[in-house]
């Protein structure tokens, strides 16, 4: 039973992938709130001391249009992600706002597809 929230999670991500249509890392602000699928180019990918790591889409920090956040406590759920940058990539969660810009926040390597 402890398993159900993620069991109904993949499922919504499953058929989100094949119902939605990703929207671009510069619609993300005018789509805070929703769950989507998030895609574009991965320009940085830069850990914090505290564990804490951030995909830059868009354009390096301080001007990138989305981020994918991954929180120290679920980087060994989401894996290594230091070779994305550069890469394609779509993100899929609740789009929030932090400081003014989109973001996702990841827990699960099932939230991101590389292409």
């Amino acid at each position: 039973m402890k398993y159900a929230p993620f069991a109904i999670f993949l499922l919504l991500f499953t058929a989100s992938q094949t119902l939605a249509a990703p929207i671009s890392d510069r619609q993300a602000a005018s789509h805070v709130g929703e769950t989507a699928i998030v895609e574009g180019v991965v320009k940085n990918v830069f850990t914090t001391g505290g564990g804490t790591t951030f995909l830059d889409f868009g354009a390096p920090y301080p001007d990138e249009t989305f981020t994918g956040v991954i929180f120290d406590d679920y980087a060994g759920e989401v894996g290594d992600v230091s070779g994305l940058t550069g890469r394609k990539v779509d993100i899929f969660g609740k789009i929030t706002l932090y400081r003014g810009k989109p973001q996702i926040i990841l827990k699960s390597r099932t939230q991101i597809r590389v292409y």
